[in-house]
């Protein structure tokens, strides 16, 4: 069986300060309950060396610290960003990679996730593999395609090996921020598509083992019914990771 996973994603939110009062609030909430599920809080790189200290101060919470992008080079001349071993050295052991803002914001290609997915990789950092599609593409059929496309450039790079271990996030864009959720059987459909896709690469007990997220608009109000799909491993989740409380409970509804 496959161990659930719930990651939260803060995107641009959060002071260094605010951040480790909302890192308290989760370590404070954490009990054995949830020991059923691996937690992963995705804060700005400002606050990564926060989430590190307020962590090292409480050794009975399994709480798991991961960014929310990376560089694929391991060092050089490239301003304002972010290594693999510097995220490494805050005790970061996720990472996120090909989010749909990065991808339609600052231009990030299939190329250039599949980089820092392998940068990742070999220093021991799971990434955390963000795909999706837009509204449009959805309208028009394509959404098992170009989501499968996506899958397979990002693992490009990926041994079997080292694909045991990767999180796979399928985020419709379209329901990133809206409000607007796909429906649970919508999300079981490309989950499964994807699983299938990773048999195809690695084989059935590689695929099997890997962990597959829904995201968009995931809240306490819908979390219990993409539990019940097969495919669906947990969940990577934005505004909903933001208080401690709406955390707690998708975490709980995945344990």
């Amino acid at each position: 069986m496959r161990k659930p996973l719930v990651a939260g994603n803060w995107k641009m939110h959060k002071t260094a300060s605010e951040a480790t009062r909302l890192f308290q609030q989760l370590s404070n909430s954490y009990d054995q309950s949830l020991a059923g599920v691996d937690m992963v809080v995705c804060p700005p790189f400002t606050s990564l060396r926060s989430a590190q200290v307020t962590l090292e101060f409480d050794s009975n919470t399994e709480i798991k610290i991961g960014a929310q992008d990376v560089h694929w080079e391991p060092q050089g001349a490239f301003t304002g960003a972010i290594s693999a071993a510097m995220l490494k050295d805050v005790s970061c052991t996720y990472c996120i990679v090909g989010h749909s803002e990065r991808r339609g914001y600052f231009g990030e290609t299939d190329e250039m996730v599949a980089l820092k997915a392998a940068a990742l990789a070999q220093v021991g950092i799971v990434p955390i593999v963000c795909c999706g599609e837009s509204l449009e593409t959805r309208e028009e059929g394509g959404a098992l395609s170009f989501v499968t496309a996506q899958i397979r450039a990002a693992l490009e790079n990926i041994s079997a090996e080292d694909a045991k271990a990767i999180v796979i996030a399928y985020e419709p864009i379209w329901a990133i921020g809206t409000g607007r959720t796909a429906l649970p059987e919508q999300a079981e459909e490309v989950c499964n598509a994807l699983r299938e896709t990773l048999q195809e690469l690695y084989g059935k007990e590689v695929a099997d083992a890997i962990r597959i997220l829904y995201g968009g608009s995931l809240n306490p109000g819908n979390v219990e019914s993409f539990v019940a799909m097969p495919n669906i491993d947990g969940g990577l989740v934005g505004g909903a990771s933001l208080v401690a409380e709406d955390f707690i409970v998708l975490l709980k509804a995945f344990s």
